[in-house]
């Protein structure tokens, strides 16, 4: 029983790693080869750089999110967006509140965005590697960025089919990535141990401190070896947080033997470029072309871990409102992670190819990529101080805390490359967050517009309809947002038109804080003939609602639904208008029959 236990264990960390540590495991291609095109390879530049890989990799992603993270999941759940959720529950202010939807759309905008970057340099770096190929070595850049780009095509319009298929060879392929980093890096720690002293912290403040303001420069490329561990505690949902953690301890000695290995080589080879494929070639030139095509499948996993979770990111989105409704299909059986929305796709690949374009290199994309890792990590940390003290977590508080001001060095690090790309993490942010507002903005004013009708005052005239005109056979479902208040359609359709059934169910579905499970409230019985059903969905739930109708007695023999036609002069509301026309209704977004569908509409004036 317990050989069973520690086998299962091991295969659900295996897995982990091709699900959760794509981006971190793919960062030892290019942190160390871009910090050193900063400051040159001396013996003091190489232990203060280690130094500060090291104590980042502990404090950012082993305290950060593989504890203090991992402590704070609902129901198993994590990420930025359960951080805000939780947050919020513990507040009563309506101005903190705001506050923390603020950063919480901000950060959700700035991850959106690390999801269009880490394919680009990912692949963009793998694919770099061609250069040390005997024959390839005068490539043209502009064969490296076609070769990229067709990689990066490829991955997206792979993703309508589904990645199930493939997904199971993912942890074994980065499991074999992890051994050859591990293997590689042993080898040249062999050969000259004494670089571990650089574990010691003192040859990171040294380092700084000679740099002085030059130091904030060196930080922003030190960030990119923690890309990818926020992952770490967004993703637990999907295979738990034991099975992270035992993988993360595999990974990080991983990590750390190569890092410092390539620290060894480059102290005693000088080679500054392409530190990590240098290091292949230079041990076994014979194995260099193999471990190439490694590097790029581990790349192509990595991206394929970002898509995923920008699609589960976007997903959580729609049932918070926070985003529009959006066409969603599952394209795995095992991983509720692997989700398909088509727009979504096809806007990131549009994105992802554009950054590629645009910064040319691995070297240029790391500007734009820092950013929005750092400054997601410290509005984190933001919410962990923030969730701690609530809490009189005492200990915890401490120890965030700390967190926090060492991302916050690292946010104002990055801050300097915004003049040098920074900005398109910025541009790209700003965007979403500027969906997001829109959206919410005008969904807001939407429902302040309708000119709802009480249940009450429509149950009188409803009575009085009912019981003096016909009636048609059958149940009919309304759908609307909260029973109390009903739509405008619904008394276009009942009390204007005189479209009564035998038996009017009007039915709402409410998405609760918790990320799963779905509640039927007791079917409420109005008056004669008109009843009331809600639902309580988990907001990263999509229930099969024709389905759960017949498990609850309902026999429908037509649903009816509101459909909003928005006339405006404001920019703001026609873009979310037009949005709103182009995106798919509440009622194909829970995949009704189309045969029982009649959508209602209502011309709304914002």
């Amino acid at each position: 029983m317990q050989k069973e236990k520690i086998t299962g264990s091991v295969k659900e960390a295996i897995r982990a790693m091709g699900i959760v540590f794509g981006d971190i495991g793919t960062s030892p291609i290019y942190t160390m080869t871009i910090i050193f095109l900063l400051i040159p390879p001396n013996e003091g530049n190489i232990m203060g750089i280690l130094s500060l890989i090291f104590w980042t990799l502990i404090t950012v992603v082993t305290v950060q999110y593989a504890w203090l993270g991992m402590s704070l999941s609902i129901k198993g759940e994590g990420g930025i967006i359960v951080l805000k959720e939780s947050l919020v529950n513990t507040l009563r202010n309506g101005k903190k509140i705001g506050i923390v939807s603020a950063l919480g759309y901000i950060g959700i905008s700035l991850l959106i965005g690390d999801g269009i970057i880490t394919p680009a340099i990912s692949i963009l770096s793998a694919v770099e590697g061609m250069e040390l190929i005997p024959y390839f070595s005068e490539t043209e850049n502009y064969v490296i960025l076609i070769i990229t780009c067709a990689i990066t095509i490829a991955l997206f319009a792979f993703q309508a089919s589904g990645v199930n298929i493939i997904s199971r060879s993912f942890g074994p392929i980065m499991l074999l990535w992890f051994v050859c980093l591990f293997i590689l890096g042993f080898y040249y720690l062999v050969k000259y141990p004494y670089i571990l002293k650089a574990i010691n912290p003192y040859y990171a403040v040294s380092m700084l401190l000679e740099y002085k303001i030059l130091s904030f420069l060196i930080l922003s490329d030190v960030i990119l070896c923690a890309t990818g561990g926020e992952a770490l505690y967004a993703d637990m949902g999907h295979l738990g947080g034991k099975a992270i953690k035992h993988a993360w301890v595999f990974i990080f000695c991983a990590l750390t033997v190569n890092y410092f290995g390539q620290g060894a080589f480059l102290l005693h080879s000088g080679q500054g470029k392409q530190i990590l494929f240098s290091s292949v070639s230079f041990l076994a030139p014979t194995l260099y072309i193999p471990f190439l095509i490694l590097a790029l499948l581990a790349t192509v996993i990595a991206s394929q871990a970002m898509i995923s979770a920008v699609m589960a990111m976007v997903f959580q989105g729609i049932n918070l409102r926070i985003f529009p409704l959006m066409k969603i299909k599952y394209t795995s059986t095992k991983l509720r992670s692997q989700i398909y929305i088509g727009s979504v796709n096809w806007i990131l690949l549009i994105a992802v190819l554009a950054m590629i374009l645009i910064f040319r290199s691995s070297h240029n994309l790391s500007a734009a990529y820092g950013f929005a890792v750092t400054a997601t990590m410290t509005i984190s940390a933001i919410f962990m101080v923030w969730i701690f003290r609530n809490k009189k977590s005492n200990f915890k508080l401490m120890l965030a805390l700390f967190v926090m001001v060492f991302d916050l060095f690292y946010l104002v690090a990055v801050f300097t490359k915004i003049p040098s790309g920074g900005y398109w993490a910025l541009i790209i942010a700003l965007m979403i967050t500027l969906l997001i507002r829109i959206w919410q903005s005008g969904s807001e004013i939407l429902r302040k517009r309708f000119r709802s009708l009480d249940i009450d005052t429509f149950i009188t005239s409803f009575d009085q309809i009912y019981s003096t005109q016909p009636i048609l056979k059958g149940e009919a479902v309304f759908l609307a947002r909260v029973l109390e208040m009903l739509p405008p359609y619904v008394v276009h359709c009942t009390l204007r038109s005189g479209i009564i059934y035998e038996k009017n169910i009007l039915f709402s579905v409410i998405t609760s804080d918790k990320p799963y499970g779905i509640n039927f409230s007791e079917m409420k019985e109005f008056t004669n003939g008109l009843y009331g059903l809600t639902a309580t969905v988990g907001y990263m739930h999509v229930p099969d609602l024709p389905k759960l109708f017949k498990s609850q007695g309902i026999s429908e023999k037509v649903i009816f639904y509101g459909v909003d036609d928005i006339i405006t002069k404001s920019w703001t509301y026609k873009i979310y208008a037009f949005i709103k026309k182009i995106t798919p209704s509440f009622a194909n977004f829970y995949k009704f029959p189309y045969n029982k569908l009649h959508g209602v509409v209502t011309r709304h004036e914002l």
